[in-house]
């Protein structure tokens, strides 16, 4: 299996090793993991895209829709529920597919931030970007720096970006965040560290490329520029048990499933459902409801992305 055709497999395509729930292989107890405090709440606003990464973790493309275009009224629904149970949710995410590919997305932005969250929209910062140019500039006038965008910048060299993006995604994501730091908005950017490069020596490069351009972002802060590890389906890779915790020297609490869900609404579903993690969008395994309350189960690490991308990769989609 290789990491792009693995990512989605269903739980009855898992190595094998990973099908039980509750025990590992070697029937050592599974690490599961509590919902602590539903700090980040995610919503996937569609998985349609105007690019086609090569290693996109959701298959989104100009193609792919099968997560449909949340509708406002259906993030409202879930906002409500957060007031109504005093759920202490501090951030609301927007992710996709490209996000400003959804007709309703500036509404959504304003009626989340209207009500105090603090927002993260996830956006390759390209043309559907700046054709929201009037919307964004009316949020951040209002909102200020309760708003960050997160532009994928892969790498800090021109090829390596685009050998992920494609032809021309280079200058299209610089003019971009060109735009968004001349207009002062607080702005994060997500790049990747499967080209095996020294973490320091990296963003050394990113610095002097956002010196280069007048972008406005701390190549050394970590919340500023974070660095993903790769997402991969090696059927080598370790299970988590209860005692790695310990053995890694890991707090459980930090896993993202302790304090964030997404919410995604797949084609022809008549509502929409809460995932335990963004990453895991389509596996029914890890369809939780279809309310936040219903919601709150412990989630068991039995997918190779508990293992590469959180517990062993230290991965995490949230700001805080």
């Amino acid at each position: 299996m290789d990491s792009i055709n693995a990512k989605h497999l269903t739980q009855d395509q898992l190595p094998e090793k990973f099908t039980d729930p509750l025990v590992t292989a070697d029937g050592s107890p599974r690490a599961c993991i509590k919902l602590k405090q539903l700090k980040t709440l995610w919503f996937n606003t569609g998985t349609l895209c105007n690019l086609a990464c090569q290693h996109c973790y959701i298959e989104s493309s100009p193609t792919n829709d099968r997560l449909d275009f949340i509708k406002l009224s259906q993030v409202q629904q879930f906002l409500n529920e957060i007031q109504l149970h005093q759920l202490g949710t501090e951030e609301i995410g927007l992710t996709g597919g490209e996000p400003f590919l959804n007709p309703d997305i500036i509404a959504i932005m304003a009626a989340i931030l209207r009500r105090g969250f603090r927002l993260l929209v996830l956006t390759n910062g390209m043309r559907p970007m700046l054709k929201r140019q009037t919307g964004l500039l009316a949020l951040q006038k209002r909102y200020g720096d309760q708003l960050t965008l997160r532009v994928s910048l892969d790498h800090c060299r021109e090829e390596l970006h685009q050998q992920e993006r494609g032809p021309k995604s280079w200058s299209a994501v610089l003019e971009g965040l060109c735009w968004l730091s001349e207009n002062g908005f607080s702005i994060d950017i997500a790049g990747r560290k499967r080209w095996g490069d020294d973490e320091q020596t990296l963003r050394q490069g990113y610095a002097r490329l956002f010196k280069q351009h007048h972008i406005a972002v701390d190549a050394f802060n970590a919340k500023r520029l974070v660095l993903f590890p790769e997402i991969t389906a090696d059927p080598d890779l370790p299970e988590i048990t209860e005692q790695c915790w310990q053995i890694l020297n890991v707090d459980p609490d930090s896993i993202m499933c302790a304090s964030s869900r997404m919410v995604v609404w797949p084609k022809g579903d008549p509502q929409p459902s809460v995932m335990a993690c963004t990453l895991l969008a389509y596996n029914q395994q890890f369809n939780l409801g279809h309310s936040l309350i219903d919601a709150a189960k412990t989630v068991p690490l039995n997918h190779p992305h508990c293992a590469s991308f959180c517990v062993l990769g230290g991965g995490s989609c949230s700001v805080a």
